[in-house]
């Protein structure tokens, strides 16, 4: 492990605590119990800007001038009719940096996140992975990772909602990764020494239990369970949003992560996979697309030469790959 590489995973790691908190604030302050009754997206949206606005601001501020790959831009947040949402962001990104940046300055941070992605070293984010699970106030995920030349060397999770294993009733986890360093977890709202996972060290498919998206829009269902079928599982499926299931692979609450395509061409968005797939390889499990092929990150933004998601302990990946192509 370079230098380099922990001065980045110092960063990462700082700015996804800082973005967490000012996500944790906006649930707090502006999620109400009839949000998604409303279809009030407006505090996801206030926390998904204010999130990228932190962590672009820190990874520049501490490394220079690097390219991020992000998943939002401030274009329609300078729209006149945005001021309120605007002022909610600026107000949360304040809060958490502890300073009173500009409105421009905080703008010009979300815009930091423009890098196409598709060669040399980036960074990759999504400040929010997991909307619906934010505004349900379960699952979410605060993702990023570091590319090089298409492979994520380093990657980490910020997941304020998942359970503190061992703490009834604490919740709030930080799962890190460095290529060929293994995969640590610790707790997100204090300072502990990290903790190495790793995934379940389960041999039989017919034994696991496989995680799945809460919205079918996003992974086809009854695909799944047509998967499941066919290798014997009879669990239920541990449906959460989020890279929250890439940790739960990682740390053993389950062995299978299926994300099916709903439709023949839809690409993934490297943003929702880069960093829970190291997270999970690190951890000794092993993430393909549905035909068994590596992930590329070589293609700009998205995952263009691939189809799916299938994420494991390792040990049975190849019999869900083929429960999935028949």
């Amino acid at each position: 492990m370079t230098t380099l590489l922990h001065t980045e995973l110092d960063a990462a790691v700082r700015a996804v605590k800082l973005a967490a908190t000012a996500c944790q604030a906006v649930a707090a302050n502006l999620v109400t119990t009839d949000t998604l009754s409303k279809k009030d997206r407006s505090p996801v949206t206030v926390a998904d800007f204010a999130s990228q606005a932190i962590v672009c601001a820190l990874l520049s501020e501490t490394l220079g001038e690097v390219a991020i790959v992000g998943e939002e831009s401030a274009g329609a947040l300078r729209q006149p009719d945005q001021q309120s949402t605007r002022r909610k962001v600026v107000e949360h990104v304040r809060a958490a940096l502890d300073r009173d940046a500009s409105e421009e300055q905080i703008l010009a941070w979300i815009d930091r996140g423009s890098a196409a992605g598709d060669s040399g070293r980036y960074w990759t984010l999504d400040p929010i992975d997991g909307t619906k699970g934010f505004l349900r106030k379960e699952q979410y995920a605060i993702a990023l990772a570091l590319i090089e030349d298409g492979q994520v060397v380093l990657g980490v999770l910020g997941c304020p909602n998942l359970p503190v294993r061992g703490e009834s009733g604490q919740t709030g986890v930080l799962l890190t990764a460095m290529r060929g360093a293994g995969a640590s977890i610790q707790p997100l709202d204090r300072d502990e020494n990290p903790s190495l996972i790793h995934v379940s060290g389960m041999t039989n498919p017919a034994d696991a239990r496989f995680c799945e998206s809460v919205e079918s829009a996003h992974s086809s269902h009854s695909d799944a369970a047509r998967v499941a079928l066919r290798l014997g599982i009879t669990a239920q499926p541990l449906r959460m949003d989020s890279q929250a299931k890439y940790a739960a692979v990682a740390r053993g609450d389950a062995s299978i992560y299926l994300r099916l395509p709903t439709s023949a061409d839809y690409r993934e968005n490297i943003w929702d996979h880069a960093a829970g797939m190291i997270v999970v390889e690190e951890a000794g499990g092993k993430v393909t697309d549905i035909d068994g092929k590596p992930l590329d990150f070589t293609h700009g933004r998205r995952l263009e030469v691939n189809r799916g998601i299938i994420a494991t302990n390792g040990a049975i990946h190849d019999a869900v790959v083929e429960a999935v192509r028949n």
